[in-house]
């Protein structure tokens, strides 16, 4: 008898997975691609033909066939038995069919009903419903994802305005905030301060290898909740939920991360179920440094074209990176780009109920940090770009308000450098109120942070110069918008335009129903991500940001508008993320930046070719 040698075994398999890789049709039909080929090569074609490392190899063939198409579930061998049960990347639950259950050895591991995905899904949502506490089914949806990844995504993509306030905001933040107390297992990798110089061996420790999409953060400004170290983890982990559910991207190829410097929340520090570093957070050089070693080990470890989303960073941290990194690295801030591309879409959208262009319109902000910036340059980059006026001249359509006031030159020499563009000549003011009737805006955008901030003084004076007010209040979570729906609508006499950042309900004023939209990031990133990533982008582009804004406006109906709505339902979401990818693609192509030659024809039905699918397979 032969004796079994392991390591050729494996050998010899993942031999037969290349050769499918390289299309030996005579080896299996199976492993096919069922993305769209142009000219014999896969739209994501791993190989990199304009010598820019990165790209993602699907070894385990799990795009490879289509649905209707067999697989086998491998990891390091064949999963069988009780660890296929305990893999939630295969793992089926009462799914499984007969024929698999005595293929792999599950006969007598599951109960002898069969249910369908379907059935598995209307069972969970209806248990889901039964939790009154948002945590709960926080909670109850992220044991689901470690048990049955398909399940998961399936649920929330079907689901998707009712579970998207659990998955993410608000939930998450009081997810965060507890997440010492109700974490369980590791959703993603932790790097802190004691694996300084030994982060790319730290990165090599995640199972999976092949990697296309980072998401981020230092935890020092979780949502409006302030510093959460460690515990911000919450935020990355919902993100990449929302790649995937939202733009397609496939959860192998998506890593969660957290860099713990530590943290200056004394009640985080002093709680015994805390799970980060017990120390004050390091700044300058410590942390410079160790932000330095990262980005360079993940440029190492998986190519230039590693997309790295920073998110939740403090002010002073986020502008310094997204600048210092974004000529040399394929990086993104959420907190400043992304919100700035779903506010700026909202904006002109609202243009159609409104009447005129950007640059008739007024703008004033209440908050000038990282996203009201970010905001307010990408409406003068837009008005600049429609009027052909320099950029240093339409800043002047946007005041900013901070906590000392109305950001004025007279103040320049005391401004951070982020704000100093938007510091004009005008008087000082300390107020808002006295700010609004001074600088009489069209538009009202909150990014403060602050609760209640739009008082009814502050939204009559709006209404009182305009005939519909747009009132953007955009702080996370609800308990820090700056006022509610209910309010704006009541206190302009139902003529306000509102949206928010977290979800409000519908509200009904003198007998009309007046639907609030939502300025939810998960409009933009996802699809943003999926372009970037579909074109083989290496830098990101300010006008990237604006072909998403204009793709997302473009997908508004008037049946939307009827409702007072500036954002298409999220129930469309994977064709929205479609749309936005392929303008962003388009963008890509354009200025030069994409490396995936040549470019697709089509790049709507590119996008939705490469979109991840939930849909249970059939196993071997």
């Amino acid at each position: 008898m032969i004796p079994f040698n392991s390591a050729n075994f494996l050998r010899q398999a993942f031999s037969v997975l290349h050769l499918c890789k390289k299309g030996e049709r005579k080896i299996s039909s199976v492993m096919e691609s069922t993305f769209k080929e142009m000219n014999g090569e896969s739209v994501l074609d791993v190989e990199d033909k304009a010598g820019v490392g990165g790209g993602v190899k699907d070894v385990y063939g799990e795009d490879k066939a289509s649905e209707d198409q067999l697989i086998t579930p491998w990891t390091v061998s064949v999963a069988s038995g009780y660890t296929l049960l305990r893999d939630p990347h295969h793992n089926k639950g009462l799914a499984f069919t007969d024929k698999e259950r005595d293929a792999h050895y599950l006969t007598g591991l599951l109960p002898p009903a069969v249910f369908t995905q379907a059935l598995q899904e209307r069972r969970l949502m209806h248990n889901l419903r039964q939790f009154t506490v948002p945590l709960q089914r926080y909670m109850a949806m992220m044991d689901l994802q470690e048990r049955n990844e398909r399940l998961f995504y399936k649920l929330l993509i079907d689901n998707v305005e009712e579970l998207l306030p659990v998955v993410y905001t608000p939930t998450v933040g009081e997810a965060c905030q507890k997440y010492g107390s109700i974490f369980r297992r590791p959703q993603g990798l932790y790097i802190s301060l004691k694996e300084k110089g030994r982060i790319l061996e730290v990165l090599k420790n995640w199972p999976e290898k092949t990697i296309q999409v980072i998401v981020v953060t230092d935890g020092e400004r979780i949502l409006g909740l302030g510093d959460l170290g460690c515990q911000g983890m919450g935020i990355p982990v919902g993100k990449l939920s929302l790649y995937t559910a939202l733009g397609g991207i496939r959860p192998s190829v998506c890593l969660p991360i957290t860099i713990d410097v530590g943290t200056n929340n004394k009640k985080l520090l002093e709680d015994e179920y805390y799970i980060g570093l017990r120390q004050n957070r390091a700044t300058g050089e410590e942390y410079a440094e160790l932000l330095e070693e990262f980005m360079s080990a993940v440029k190492q470890n998986y190519g230039e074209k590693i997309l790295v989303q920073f998110e939740d960073f403090a002010n002073h941290n986020a502008f310094e990176l997204l600048s210092k990194y974004r000529t040399t690295h394929l990086v993104f801030n959420d907190d400043i780009q992304g919100t700035a591309s779903v506010v700026l879409a909202g904006l002109v959208s609202a243009l159609k109920l409104v009447g005129g262009t950007l640059a008739d319109h007024t703008f004033l902000f209440l908050g000038a940090g990282e996203a009201g910036t970010g905001i307010a340059e990408l409406i003068a980059l837009e008005i600049s770009k429609k009027t052909n006026a320099p950029v240093e001249e339409t800043r002047k359509k946007v005041w900013l308000v901070d906590s000392k006031g109305l950001v004025v030159s007279s103040r320049k020499e005391s401004l951070q450098h982020f704000k100093k563009p938007w510091a004009h000549e005008h008087e000082p003011i300390k107020e808002l109120l006295d700010s609004v009737q001074a600088i009489k805006p069209t538009v009202l955008i909150g990014t403060s942070g602050v609760g209640r901030a739009f008082t009814k003084e502050v939204i009559e004076a709006m209404a009182s110069f305009n005939e519909k007010p747009v009132i953007l209040a955009l702080s996370n979570p609800t308990s820090q918008s700056e006022c509610t729906a209910e309010e704006a609508y009541t206190w302009s006499e139902g003529r306000a335009i509102f949206c928010s950042g977290s979800p409000f309900d519908p509200f009904e004023y003198d007998g009309k129903l007046l639907v609030p939209g939502q300025a939810n990031n998960a409009y933009i990133f996802p699809g943003f991500g999926l372009g970037l990533i579909m074109s083989g982008t290496i830098r990101v582009h300010d006008d990237l940001l604006l072909a998403a804004s204009e793709a997302l406006a473009a997908q508004v109906t008037e049946e939307n508008y009827a409702k007072g709505l500036v954002y298409p339902p999220f129930s469309n979401i994977r064709k929205i993320s479609a749309n936005i990818a392929a303008n962003v693609a388009a963008k890509s192509y354009e200025l030069g930046l994409a490396s995936r030659l040549p470019r697709p024809k089509d790049l709507v039905k590119c996008a939705e070719s490469c979109m991840y699918t939930p849909i249970y397979r059939g196993y071997r």
